[in-house]
């Protein structure tokens, strides 16, 4: 009898310690990316889709008149491709088609991604290795458009003393203008400041893209006064969670 109630005892316990461990659940560890840009600028992204749909984006395509340029958005591979020429970076070097090198006459190294930059404002101002710092407000046609200056790290990028100034509508958080500095030849650090506008946007799968911008002329105050030259326009704009193969940015093989 005391076989029986001990063996009772022991199926009991064992049954017990079974549920308790069906009753326990992993813990699940998700990491969430610390950001450490300005709430200011969060509102800025948020205004113009939200910086965590575009991080979950995998490719950017738009067009620049004849060219047509498209980007991985993770591995910054890109490739621009017109009815004279093609050039582009690959994940490892910038190429030019050796087909087509006497169609080309800029620098593929300085231009490859420079109107990536501008298109894919203002979500590439929350790149990693970036520093933020306010700066003055930009007047024009009495208005006030706050501002922050974007610098980056040393290790960052071929120009990383290059520094970008984003202005925003104070009521509305939408980007309004770009200051930036150019210092791809000289390698040198410059507080000698470009500005763009950027006229009109559009929405491209729920995010606010450009559609037009322009270069503007500065007085000796720094503040813009009309434009430096006809504005820019951008067609035919993608923007995808869907994944390109690592071929689509590799430089054409001459046979």
């Amino acid at each position: 009898m005391k076989k029986v109630i001990l063996l009772l005892i022991i199926v009991i316990s064992v049954s017990c310690k079974n549920e308790a461990k069906k009753d326990v659940k992993k813990e699940v560890i998700v990491e969430v990316k610390k950001e450490n840009f300005p709430n200011e600028l969060g509102k800025v992204f948020e205004k113009h889709g939200g910086i965590k749909a575009w991080r979950n984006a995998k490719v950017l395509s738009f067009n620049k008149g004849e060219e047509v340029h498209t980007s991985d958005l993770h591995s910054r591979k890109i490739v621009i491709n017109s009815p004279k020429y093609s050039l582009g970076f690959d994940g490892k070097e910038v190429w030019l088609d050796e087909e087509t090198k006497g169609d080309y006459k800029g620098n593929p190294s300085f231009y490859y991604n420079l109107y990536f930059y501008f298109y894919a404002m203002p979500f590439v101002l929350a790149d990693d290795g970036i520093s933020y710092s306010k700066v003055d407000d930009l007047i024009f046609e009495g208005t006030n458009y706050p501002g922050y200056k974007i610098s980056y790290a040393s290790d960052k990028g071929t120009s990383p003393d290059d520094n970008y100034i984003v202005y925003y509508n104070p009521k509305t958080y939408q980007m309004e203008w770009l200051g930036y500095t150019v210092t791809f030849r000289s390698k040198k650090p410059s507080e000698k400041y470009k500005l763009i506008k950027y006229n009109k946007w559009e929405n491209v799968n729920g995010f606010v893209l450009p559609k037009e911008i322009t270069w503007y002329n500065k007085d000796e105050k720094g503040i813009p006064t009309e434009p430096a030259r006809p504005a820019t326009e951008f067609t035919l704009p993608l923007i995808s969670q869907g994944k390109l193969a690592d071929s689509f940015f590799e430089k054409p093989i001459v046979e």
